[in-house]
């Protein structure tokens, strides 16, 4: 094993995750480089899942910037008329149905397995039938024996299913997945721990490149300090969502040492950008200035080159049911 350990590591958001793929897309051109050649496991989480799953399955992040791109307007469809009926709609069930999300991620992916994965993968659902964490993994270690089946489109739209935004995915073995954003929108700590656990790497060779997908500016309303239902209602998710966030960053700087962990999840206006609202322009314009300003501090992670990745279970070795 190497003396380097290297862990990119994605974050949900949304469509929002337009940011993170062209952070990587811009590192790419800069710096002439095929980004996945530097890490050495990938962790995502909702639409982080997806960045992680297409760079798996060897596509580019320009590739991943066009699907959002191209894609986004058709999954979250737009239009006052449109933003209106479902807006009506997501008071009595998903804001959504996942038809097009479904269509777009087959249309990626095709008939990719997870097995087929360029690097490793762990990608965070949750189980909610059983109260419990539901975590995909490629063939990486001999205890992983029963993901390397799944279709990749299918790992992706179970790590998508964001509550009350999209149905629960229930394509694999009729588990009632949903969002990993739930417990892990920010899982460098999972890629951590799987670090340590499954390829038994030391703390002290651990590096971590987390992106966010933007962190807006919130005020916390005075109302929530003795607020109900009413007062909490809109501020709930984010708060929660924001803890795990914050939490995770800085359990991996305690463990790693600060020099060994980099987040880049810069701060923007309130509601400037949203989860199922794309702001191509915008959005693609603050990556375009945030990788700017990163693009020479990469020289830690660019010296490393990964090892080639070598499933354990594929169509051609077979498989068990998962010890």
């Amino acid at each position: 094993m190497s003396e380097i350990f290297q862990i990119l590591s994605l974050d949900g958001g949304g469509i929002k995750g337009l940011f993170s793929a062209a952070i990587l897309a811009h590192l790419e051109e800069d710096l002439e480089i095929n980004i996945i050649d530097h890490f050495d496991l990938i962790v995502g989480t909702s639409t982080g899942g997806i960045i992680a799953l297409g760079l798996g399955a060897g596509m580019r992040p320009i590739e991943i910037v066009e699907f959002y791109v191209k894609k986004g307007p058709k999954i979250f469809t737009s239009g006052l008329l449109n933003r209106i009926k479902h807006s009506v709609r997501h008071f009595f069930k998903t804001k959504y149905d996942n038809t097009s999300l479904k269509n777009a991620l087959k249309e990626c992916f095709g008939n990719k397995l997870l097995a087929d994965s360029k690097r490793p993968l762990v990608i965070p659902t949750y189980n909610i039938g059983e109260d419990d964490i539901y975590l995909f993994k490629t063939p990486h270690n001999e205890r992983l024996r029963r993901d390397w089946k799944i279709p990749m489109w299918k790992v992706a739209l179970a790590t998508t299913a964001a509550p009350t935004y999209f149905p629960t995915f229930t394509g694999v073995d009729n588990i009632r997945l949903v969002d990993g954003g739930v417990w892990a929108n920010n899982p460098m700590m999972v890629g951590i721990v799987e670090a340590i656990s499954m390829f038994k790497v030391p703390l002290n060779a651990i590096l971590v490149l987390s992106l966010g997908t933007t962190n807006e500016i919130k005020g916390r309303p005075k109302a929530l300090d003795h607020g109900g239902i009413l007062q909490w209602k809109n501020e709930a998710i984010n708060v929660i969502l924001r803890g795990q966030s914050i939490a995770a960053f800085t359990q991996a700087q305690h463990l790693l040492g600060k020099d060994n962990v980099v987040r880049i999840d810069p701060k923007v206006p309130d509601r400037l950008f949203r989860l199922d609202k794309l702001s191509t322009k915008e959005l693609l314009a603050k990556a375009a200035h945030e990788s700017r300003k990163f693009s020479p501090d990469f020289k830690k992670f660019i010296s490393h080159f990964s090892p080639e990745f070598k499933p354990l279970y594929s169509k051609n070795k077979g498989g068990s049911n998962e010890l």
